[in-house]
């Protein structure tokens, strides 16, 4: 089964914003973000946007299928 690979906090952390931040941002609870960066948590394709849209870059950038 292909596991989702995201660099959603290496984006957040580069731009020196906090979990709780982007999460406010995008109009999630902290923990969604915590679990998302930790890899239990698989986005709907309308947060991976807004996530994707909060750092001015696509989906296909901030995530991938790895085998």
């Amino acid at each position: 089964m292909a596991k989702l690979k995201t660099k959603v906090k290496e984006y957040r952390e580069n731009a020196g914003m906090k979990q709780s931040e982007l999460a406010e941002l995008i109009g999630v609870r902290r923990e969604t973000i915590v679990h998302l960066e930790n890899g239990r948590y698989n986005p709907s394709l309308k947060m991976g946007m807004d996530i994707a849209k909060a750092f001015h870059t696509t989906v296909e950038e901030l995530f991938e299928f790895e085998d």
